[in-house]
């Protein structure tokens, strides 16, 4: 099929090669066709007629690389997405509060259009049934588009279908007039969160201190194996002594058996001695 733009096999290499260098993604070829037509969006945006323009154009200006990723990176999200996880952490959040005084930490380290962090703070708001859990939540994202529209907390009344009544009556205010058809998050659930651009594949982590749980799902799936390794070996130190990894349904770290242990319905402990002690107990 005649397509609008020339787009060469090398063209397709090259980006292959920029966006794994740059947010560690892996393309394989079945992605070829993603590829052009994301990346097309670009080409008509810089007015440019052949991929290898853009290309020579990204490799010259630092600038585009955030747009260059964001085109490439896939957000697929809902509200409670795996229910099964937000049920688990209620029960650690109350055991990890009793007897303590400092907040229970999460990290949603891909939180894309911020569902993710939204059922995180609705979960805690629910658990202790207070607007002000002892809960604080830093959620992160390297498409900054996304984390935009996260912040805003506005979402068409669709993204609500599979919650509750009660929790769009209790979490949302629903639009009126020119607004009607979306709702926007209540100011006592985003009060909860710290929105940051975050690239997983940077050199160093600007985190301070311990998370009780991290969320990391549906994200490894686009790297390949020594990639995960390198992040799940950055996850580890940063989890507090009884801190657990959440990830996504299709995720396996069996190639990281060093580093995290199955609990079970794809949560995962990272290794030390004490869980080792236990589990040969």
């Amino acid at each position: 099929m005649e397509r609008e733009f020339v787009f060469r096999n090398e063209d397709f290499e090259r980006i292959r090669k920029l966006i794994r260098e740059r947010a560690g993604i892996s393309l394989t070829e079945k992605k070829r066709d993603l590829v052009y037509s994301r990346i097309a969006r670009r080409l008509r945006v810089l007015q440019l007629t052949e991929f290898s323009d853009y290309l020579d154009f990204l490799e010259q200006h630092e600038d585009e690389t955030q747009d260059f990723i964001n085109a490439l990176t896939t957000n697929l999200t809902a509200f409670f997405r795996e229910s099964h996880h937000f049920d688990y952490l209620s029960q650690v959040m109350l055991a990890g509060q009793a007897g303590t005084k400092r907040p229970f930490t999460i990290w949603s380290s891909a939180c894309s259009t911020g569902e993710e962090a939204y059922s995180l703070a609705m979960t805690a708001i629910e658990t202790f049934e207070s607007w002000t859990p002892p809960v604080r939540i830093l959620a992160t994202d390297v498409d900054t588009h996304v984390l935009e529209q996260a912040q805003a907390g506005i979402y068409g009344m669709e993204r609500l279908a599979k919650l509750s009544d009660r929790r769009i009556r209790q979490f949302f205010y629903k639009g009126r007039g020119a607004r009607s058809g979306s709702a926007r998050i209540r100011p006592e659930v985003q009060q909860l969160i710290r929105f940051r651009p975050f690239n997983l594949l940077m050199p160093k982590w600007p985190l301070k201190g311990r998370f009780d749980a991290i969320f990391c799902r549906n994200v490894m799936i686009y790297f390949d194996k020594p990639t995960q390794y390198s992040i799940l070996s950055r996850f580890h130190p940063l989890l507090s002594e009884q801190g657990l990894l959440y990830a996504g349904h299709s995720e396996s770290f069996q190639h990281a058996a060093d580093l995290f242990r199955s609990q079970g319905q794809t949560i995962f402990y990272p290794v030390r001695s004490a869980h080792l002690q236990r589990s040969n107990a």
